[in-house]
């Protein structure tokens, strides 16, 4: 299935002529995959966690954000696949649209795919996560190490499919939970959400500014 087609659910949610979020235009893949994390204050505060596979970012909702400590299990909740120039998003989406809220990117970069078979094999990083487990290196700029996505609610029942995010364990060393949204700055403007928000719909999407704190 093409980029265009995959985002069939994306574009069927938004008006475009209201929202500045990216159409899509068909981006080329870069050479590493890249991910994206984003603090969506919409009508529940929550993050958005999204891998680029192929030619889309598969995305997923976290309501309390990746953290760093591998004793802390995130609930994950797939959304629709969303364009690669979504990475570069932020702003205020309108009220009224879907995902109506403010929107700051707190961390991006690259990863590397690590899924394997029983015998160390490598496996496709979309054949892992259709079969419900994936493994990956993050390469941010806030967060880093090995992660891990296992799918523990298929959603066969008419619930909602669900995810676990979780950060590996290396050497049994913790690490620091998910910063606090509202006081946590943008990886490429350095502002805050309130700021953003002050701004009515900040710079357009795709403008960057200086690297922000955590």
């Amino acid at each position: 299935m093409g980029g265009q087609d995959r985002l069939r659910d994306y574009h069927g949610k938004r008006d475009f002529d209201r929202t500045r979020e990216p159409r899509g235009t068909g981006a080329a893949p870069g050479r590493e995959p890249r991910f994206v994390v984003q603090i969506h204050d919409a009508r529940r505060m929550h993050f958005d966690f999204r891998l680029q596979v192929g030619e889309v970012l598969k995305s997923w909702s976290v309501p309390k954000g990746p953290s760093a400590d591998p004793r802390e299990k995130r609930l994950a909740v797939p959304t629709e696949d969303h364009p690669l120039e979504y990475e570069e998003f932020e702003g205020v989406i309108p009220r009224g649209e879907y995902g109506g809220g403010t929107v700051i990117v707190w961390d991006h970069g690259t990863y590397e795919p690590l899924s394997h078979d029983r015998r160390g094999r490598p496996v496709d990083f979309a054949d892992s996560l259709a079969r419900g487990h994936a493994t990956f290196r993050l390469r941010g700029s806030k967060l880093h190490g090995e992660y891990a996505l296992t799918r523990f609610r298929d959603g066969d029942d008419g619930g909602e499919e669900a995810w676990l995010l979780v950060r590996a364990a290396k050497g049994g060393a913790g690490g620091r939970g998910a910063p606090d949204p509202r006081r946590a700055r943008s990886a490429r403007s350095g502002r805050t959400l309130a700021q953003v928000a002050a701004e009515g719909e900040g710079p357009p999407w795709g403008l960057s500014g200086g690297q922000g704190r955590r």
